[in-house]
């Protein structure tokens, strides 16, 4: 059952961050279908939410992702001119996070609905505009799941390997794998970076 934190809006965005150990207790599809749905209350280019979610919650799918993942970790990971014992440790956080995640929320970019224009320019614009709206969506689903009293970690692999995430899940062509939330409750309080002071965000203002 979800617990809200019932906190004011400030507190939930100050609150929320990035959890990487999460215990192993479920999360139930009512968080998750909430997540999703305030997800979808994003803004978007011309409303049209150019945006799909994956729901990983079987134990196998997420062994089987973590393990089709690994290669390519391992691959950048040696590129990046890591010690094979680093590369070792860090594969296995890594694949652990996808496995001991009781949810996995797989945010992927929907282009097929986006206006077409005759321009490269703007149809780049309008691809872009579209990238801004996925990170948006996502954010709006963190906050909720913080909210309901669970937490997650925005993991990017599906970024470096977007073909890799499609072909283990079976996802559609139009499917553009982008972020993976583990979704769960936290097992450790994660140490959070420093926040830069609000006059050193703002570039100008007239």
């Amino acid at each position: 059952m979800a617990e809200y934190r019932l906190r004011d809006l400030d507190s939930i965005i100050c609150g929320r961050n990035s959890v990487r150990k999460l215990l192993p207790d479920p999360v139930p599809d009512e968080a998750i279908t909430r997540a999703i749905t305030a997800a979808g209350w994003a803004p978007s280019p011309h409303g049209r939410q150019p945006w799909r979610f994956v729901v990983v919650g079987d134990a196998a799918v997420k062994s089987r992702l973590a393990g089709d993942l690994a290669a390519t970790w391992r691959q950048q990971l040696e590129l990046d001119g890591q010690s094979e014992a680093v590369v070792g440790i860090r594969l296995a956080k890594s694949q652990a996070r996808l496995t001991d995640a009781p949810v996995l929320l797989l945010a992927c970019l929907y282009l097929s609905d986006l206006d077409a224009y005759p321009d490269a320019e703007r149809q780049e614009a309008e691809r872009i505009m579209a990238m801004q709206s996925l990170g948006a969506a996502i954010q709006n689903a963190l906050l909720s799941i913080y909210d309901q009293g669970f937490d997650a970690g925005w993991m990017c692999a599906p970024l470096f390997a977007p073909a890799v995430v499609r072909e283990s899940l079976g996802l559609a062509p139009d499917l553009i794998p982008h972020a993976m939330l583990a979704v769960g409750k936290r097992a450790a309080d994660p140490i959070r970076r420093p926040r830069l002071p609000v006059d050193e965000l703002i570039a100008a203002w007239f």
